[in-house]
C-alpha cells in the first residue's frame, strides 16, 4: 500500500517535497522529449499537430479581436470559454491514454505527500499542445472584451484563473476515472470517440444553419447569460461586467471560479489519495469466487432453443462486449437517426429519409464472420453442412432484426410526426421493410464470399492492410444489390405517388413485411451453401487481424 498521506517512519523517511514541481516539469519535459527520439514518425507527426495548433490559435486570437467592440462580442466570447473547458472536463473519458505519462497510478510506491504531488501534477499539466492551445483562446477571449483599467486588471486575474480550472478539471476527472479508462468499458469510451465528434459536428452544423436564419448571434444571449455564470466561463465573463462598470458582478463571477477551483483541487486530492491508497475494487471481485449458473434466465429464456439461441447469446454478447461491434452499432444507430430527424427539423426532409436508418442497420450484416476474428475455427467446427451454415446465419440475422425492426418503426413514427405527413408514413415503413430484408440477404452473401479481418488493435482502424479492396467490395457491392433487390416496393410506392393513390399505400407495411422476409430467406439459403463450402477461405480471411 502507499505511503500516500501516511506518518513518516525512520526506515520509509518522506521525499523532499520543496522541489516537486520543478521535478515533475522536467519530467515532463524529458519524457516528451524521449518520445520525440522514438521514431522519425512520431516527431513528424508532434510537428504537423504543433504548426497546426499554433495557426488555428492565431486564427482564433485574430477573429477574437476582430471582435472587439462587437455588440456579441460577450455572447461569442462567454459561451466558447464554456466550451472549451467542458472539452476539458470531457476528454479524458474518450482519449485516457493521452498523457498516460504521468498517470498517478504510476507513482503509488514513492513516498509522495498528497498537497505537493497535486501542485507539481498541475503545473506539470500545462505544458503541452492542448494547454498551448487553451492559453491562445483565452487571452484572445480577454483581448476583445477588456476595457479601461478594470476590464485589464480583471483579464490579468481571469486568464491564469481559467487556465487553472480547466487543467484541475481534466486532472480532476482523470483521476477520479482512472480505473474505468483503465479498463474495457474505457476502451469503449475511446471507440466511441469518433462518434461523439461525428454526432457533434453535426450538431454544430445544424445550430450555424439555425443562426442564420433565426436573426443571428443575438438568439445566443439567452444561453450566454445563463453560461456566463458557470465556472468555466464566469473567470471571463468578469472582464465583460468590469469593462461595463458592473464591479459587483465582476467580482462575484470571479469568486465563482476561484471557489469551482478550490472545490475541484480538493475533490482531487480525495480522489487521489483514495487511488493510491486503497485495493483496486476489480481486482478484489476477480479474487472472489464465483458461482456457476445453469440454465437460461432472464431475456435469454425468451430465445429459441438449440443452436439458434446459443448464437443469438454469442451475437448478443457481441454487440455489449465486443469494443469494434459496440461503436459500429451505436454509430449506425445514431447516424441512422440524426439524418431523418435533422431534415425533419430544418423543414427540408421527407417521411422516407427514415429509410436511411433501416439502410444504416442493415450494414451490420455484412461481414458477420470477421467480428469473430481467429476464433471463428470454433464456428467451423459446429458446421459441417448447408443447413447448419443456414441456421448460424439465420440466428446472426434475428439478432440484427430484434434490434433494427423496432428502431426502424421508432424513427419512421417520429420523422412522420414531425414533418406532419401520416400519410406517407406506410410507403416509408413497406420500403424500410423491403430494403432491411434485401441487405439481409446481400450481407449474408457478402459475408460468404468477401470476409475480412477486423483488427483489434488501434479505435479508428476496422480493415486490416491489404483487405481494404474486400471491405469496399463487400459494403458498397452489397448495398447497390439491395438497393436493386428493393426495386419491387420501390416501383409501386413511386407509381401510387406520381398517380396520387396516396389511399392505397398501406398495402405497401404487408407487402414489403412478405417481400423483405422472402428475399430475406432466399439471401440466406443462398450464403448458407457458400459458407459450408467455403470454411477454410473464411477462416484464413478473418484471421488475419
Amino acid at each position: 500500500m502507499s505511503v500516500l498521506d501516511s506518518p513518516v517512519t525512520a526506515t520509509a523517511p518522506a521525499a523532499p517535497t520543496t522541489g516537486l514541481t520543478p521535478i515533475f516539469v522536467r519530467l515532463k519535459l524529458t519524457l516528451l522529449r524521449n518520445g520525440l527520439r522514438q521514431s522519425s514518425g512520431r516527431k513528424a507527426a508532434f510537428i504537423a499537430s504543433l504548426v497546426f495548433t499554433l495557426l488555428l490559435a492565431a486564427g482564433q486570437v485574430l477573429g477574437l479581436v476582430l471582435l472587439r467592440g462587437n455588440e456579441h462580442a460577450g455572447t461569442v466570447v462567454v459561451l466558447l470559454t464554456g466550451v472549451v473547458a467542458l472539452g476539458w472536463a470531457v476528454l479524458p473519458l474518450f482519449f485516457p491514454s493521452g498523457d498516460d505519462t504521468l498517470d498517478p497510478t504510476r507513482l503509488v510506491m514513492l513516498p509522495l505527500r498528497p498537497k505537493p504531488l497535486i501542485r507539481a501534477l498541475l503545473v506539470s499539466s500545462m505544458i503541452g499542445i492542448g494547454p498551448l492551445f487553451t492559453l491562445c483562446l483565452v487571452v484572445g477571449s480577454v483581448l476583445a472584451l477588456a476595457h479601461g483599467a478594470a476590464g485589464v486588471v480583471f483579464a490579468a486575474l481571469a486568464v491564469p484563473l481559467t487556465m487553472l480550472l480547466c487543467v484541475a478539471l481534466s486532472r480532476a476527472v482523470a483521476t477520479a476515472n482512472v480505473r474505468l479508462l483503465n479498463s474495457r468499458k474505457g476502451r469503449d469510451l475511446a471507440v466511441l470517440s469518433g462518434l461523439v465528434i461525428a454526432v457533434g459536428i453535426q450538431f454544430v452544423n445544424f445550430g450555424a444553419q439555425r443562426l442564420g436564419q433565426a436573426g443571428g448571434l443575438s438568439t445566443l444571449d439567452p444561453a450566454a447569460d445563463v453560461v456566463r455564470w458557470l465556472p468555466g466561463a464566469s473567470a471571463v465573463a468578469a472582464v465583460d461586467a468590469a469593462s461595463d462598470g458592473s464591479y459587483g458582478v465582476a467580482v462575484l463571477q470571479l469568486l465563482i471560479t476561484v471557489g469551482a477551483l478550490v472545490a475541484l483541487m480538493w475533490m482531487w486530492q480525495r480522489s487521489l489519495v483514495k487511488l493510491m491508497t486503497a485495493p483496486d475494487g476489480s481486482t478484489l471481485a476477480a479474487a472472489e469466487p464465483t458461482r456457476e449458473k445453469s440454465g437460461r434466465g432472464g431475456l435469454s429464456a425468451l430465445l429459441p432453443e438449440g443452436r439458434t439461441a446459443t448464437v443469438m447469446q454469442r451475437s448478443l454478447r457481441y454487440v455489449a462486449r465486443d469494443p469494434k461491434t459496440k461503436a459500429a452499432w451505436v454509430t449506425a444507430l445514431a447516424v441512422g437517426a440524426i439524418v431523418p430527424l435533422l431534415n425533419a427539423v430544418q423543414g427540408t426532409g421527407s417521411v422516407y429519409f427514415a429509410c436511411f436508418a433501416a439502410g444504416m442497420l442493415g450494414m451490420q450484416m455484412y461481414n458477420q464472420f470477421g467480428q469473430d476474428t481467429s476464433a471463428f475455427w470454433m464456428v467451423a467446427l459446429t458446421i459441417s453442412s448447408p443447413r447448419d451454415a443456414y441456421v448460424e446465419l439465420r440466428a446472426r440475422a434475428l439478432v440484427l432484426l430484434l434490434l433494427t425492426l423496432p428502431f426502424t418503426l421508432l424513427v419512421c413514427g417520429v420523422t412522420a410526426a414531425m414533418i406532419g405527413d401520416w400519410q406517407s408514413l406506410p410507403g416509408a415503413m413497406g420500403l424500410s421493410f423491403a430494403l432491411l430484408g434485401s441487405m439481409l440477404a446481400t450481407g449474408a452473401v457478402a459475408s460468404a464470399l468477401f470476409p475480412y479481418s477486423i483488427p483489434q488493435e488501434g479505435a479508428f482502424k476496422n480493415v486490416v492492410p491489404g483487405q481494404g479492396g474486400l471491405a469496399w467490395i463487400s459494403i458498397l457491392g452489397g448495398m447497390l444489390a439491395a438497393a436493386l433487390l428493393s426495386a419491387p416496393v420501390i416501383v409501386p410506392t413511386v407509381w401510387m405517388h406520381v398517380t396520387d393513390h396516396h389511399d392505397a399505400l398501406w398495402l405497401m407495411v404487408p407487402g414489403g413485411l412478405v417481400y423483405g422476409a422472402l428475399i430475406g430467406w432466399v439471401g440466406l439459403r443462398i450464403a448458407a451453401g457458400r459458407t459450408a463450402n467455403r470454411l477454410p477461405e473464411i477462416l484464413a480471411a478473418v484471421s488475419k487481424g
